[in-house]
């Protein structure tokens, strides 16, 4: 029996630009080229964790609870996932951005994206964030919980304006918008089922016809080099 790893980020991304890929991944231990992440993005990350840490829940969103932003970049890992009609497991290792704690107890678990806000974002990082929040209320022994978590969502900040200050110092302007995921774990859980099915495949499926990696690798195996 194999008992894989998945990560919030590949059930995401990886997941939807290729699944043979995501195969070759997890099972095979086949990993993509590292491709060259911006530094910005992360530093982005750690300000806005900086700058929203200790503060209340309404600075997020007015809509959520009364509450206050707790947690930071905490690592986590679930209990192993075990499916009915299935010969493995998996788990689910990650780091999440932010969790608010709210004054009856529960919590919200935050995502801070550099982004426009889009309808799509909703289903494409409500996996992310599902995946979060199971390994939360989930957790492997001594590994970091929170629970119950009662609030999914994005908070998202695109640059529209610049401002330059007499110090000589520049600031990119943006409005926040927060967009509410509703947790619904049953969902998350058929798509666990979805995705070991394709696991527990003897072959991996076909690549995705825009997956430039996929194609990049049958070329090289085509070309008299």
């Amino acid at each position: 029996m194999q008992t894989w790893k998945l990560s919030p980020s590949d059930l995401t991304f990886l997941w939807d630009e290729c699944k043979r890929c995501f195969y070759l991944k997890i099972v095979s231990k086949f990993n993509r080229p590292r491709a060259p992440f911006p530094s910005i993005f992360g530093k982005i990350d750690r300000l806005m964790n900086a700058y929203f840490m200790g503060k209340p829940s309404s600075i997020i969103s007015p809509d959520l609870p009364e509450g206050e932003v707790t947690y930071g970049e905490k690592w986590v890992r679930s209990a192993e996932i075990k499916l009915p009609n299935h010969e493995h497991t998996c788990y689910i290792r990650g780091r999440f951005d932010t969790a608010i704690r709210f004054i009856d107890g529960s919590y919200a678990v935050v995502d801070f994206k550099t982004t426009q806000p889009a309808a799509h974002h909703i289903e494409f990082y409500g996996r992310q964030l599902h995946a979060y929040a199971y390994a939360l209320e989930n957790s492997a022994p001594k590994g970091f919980s929170l629970s119950p978590i009662t609030h999914l969502g994005l908070l998202s900040v695109s640059p529209s304006d610049l401002q330059r200050f007499d110090d000589g110092r520049i600031a990119y302007l943006g409005d926040p918008s927060w967009t509410e995921i509703p947790k619904d774990m049953d969902r998350f859980l058929q798509f666990i089922d979805e995705v070991l099915t394709i696991l527990e495949r003897s072959e991996p499926p076909d690549a995705n016809p825009d997956c430039g990696y996929c194609d990049y690798r049958q070329r090289t195996r085509m070309s008299d080099w």
